[in-house]
Order: C-alpha cells, then structure tokens, then sequence
C-alpha cells in the first residue's frame, strides 16, 4: 500500500524520484532491459512511495493558437509539477535534456528529470533540467 506523504516543492519530489530511480535500478540488476520496464517499474516505485504519478500522459499542443493533431506524450508526470523522461541507452544524449526544457516550457513547469537507466552506475544517468527556475 502507498505510503500517504506530503510532497510540497519540485526539490522535494525530485528527492524522492531520484530515490526510486536507485531502488528501481538496484532491483532490477542494472542496465540491459527495454525502457518502458525501466519506466512502469519507476511508476510502481514511486506510486508505493506516496507520489502521484501520471505515465504516458498526453498533452494537446497548439501552433499560433492552433491545435496540433500529434499530442506531446510524457513518460512520467509527477505530482503535477516534474516531468521525468526515463532512457536506457548506452550512447547518452544532450539532446535528450534539450527536449525535456522544451516539454517544460510548453507545459510552464519548472524542473524535470532525465533518468538514463542505461548506466552501470544509475547516479551518473541523473540530468536535472530547470526552467526559469528561481533560487
């Protein structure tokens, strides 16, 4: 059963995403598996955990005012407030971090996280990317 917590700011969330990651990663014997089991792994871990978790969210997208037909899709919406884009490569990519401060500026969020369960060394697969994020 899921733990009943009060996740207020994105420092916080991001905190107990990052947690997950590592618990998810340890479990599951480290890189080698497709990301879709990296990511509802991810969703179980943190749902058990207390947060609120959308996967596979669909989100309209306009153009000068018009709605596009293609919706941008999110891996992982957490707590209504951190996008996280979960990867399993072997070839990390800066592009990847480029495209998630995208899907933070469409969406008007102000952190998200790319988590690349590819790896050896899970820590090292954690990218924090900020949006117009104030101190």
């Amino acid at each position: 059963m899921a733990n009943q917590k009060m996740f207020i700011g994105e420092n916080d969330i991001t905190r107990e995403i990052i947690g997950a990651a590592i618990e998810v990663h340890r479990t599951l014997g480290g890189p080698g598996l497709l990301e879709n089991v990296y990511e509802e792994a991810l969703s179980w871990e943190m749902a058990h955990r207390g947060l609120q978790v959308e996967r596979q969210l669909q989100v309209p997208i306009s153009y000068k005012g018009n709605p596009l037909t293609s919706p941008l899709r999110l891996d992982l919406l957490v707590e209504k407030k951190v996008v996280v884009e979960c990867k399993a490569t072997t070839q990390y990519n800066n592009i990847f971090e480029a495209q998630l401060l995208t899907y933070l500026r469409l969406l008007d969020l102000r952190v998200g996280l790319v988590i690349n369960f590819g790896e050896k060394t899970i820590k090292r697969g954690i990218h924090r990317v900020v949006n117009k994020f104030e101190r």
